[in-house]
């Protein structure tokens, strides 16, 4: 099963869910993205590159696969967290913003597409969830 058909079907589906930040250089011969956004220095895995990813302010879509079940809904209003996991995973609390069958837009601080091979819990927007990704995270860059 796969989570995208293509990096451009992926960025046009997603793209009205893009974090607002700040794009560092990228090391020579480095595949990862240095992006700050919501408070947080991400690495992300350069899924338009390599070295399409410019210096300076960007709109990245931050993609994680989610552990299996680490996708848990919580009760009521919570607050957003946003917990960096080894060199490129999370681990957090937010907001759905909209969610189908195995993937969730969340919002935690910034915004995340979460994804899973398997069927997501049954969600609405509005719901707070806690979630936990892989590593490593993935980001589509915006032109």
């Amino acid at each position: 099963m796969t989570l995208e058909n293509s990096e451009g079907e992926f960025t046009a589906r997603f793209a009205e869910y893009a974090a607002q930040g700040t794009l560092y250089p990228q090391r020579e011969g480095s595949p990862l993205m240095e992006f700050a956004a919501g408070g947080r220095v991400l690495y992300l895995f350069d899924r338009n590159g390599p070295y399409a990813a410019k210096a300076g302010p960007a709109q990245v879509i931050v993609h994680g696969v989610l552990e299996s079940g680490a996708l848990v809904a919580l009760p009521g209003n919570q607050e957003e967290k946003l917990v960096l996991l080894g060199v490129s995973a999370l681990e957090g609390q937010g907001q759905v913003v909209t969610v189908s069958r195995q993937v969730c837009v969340v919002q935690a601080r910034i915004p995340l597409v979460l994804a899973a091979f398997a069927p997501l819990p049954e969600l609405q927007p509005g719901d707070w969830v806690s979630f936990r990704t892989t590593a490593p995270l993935h980001g589509f860059l915006l032109d």
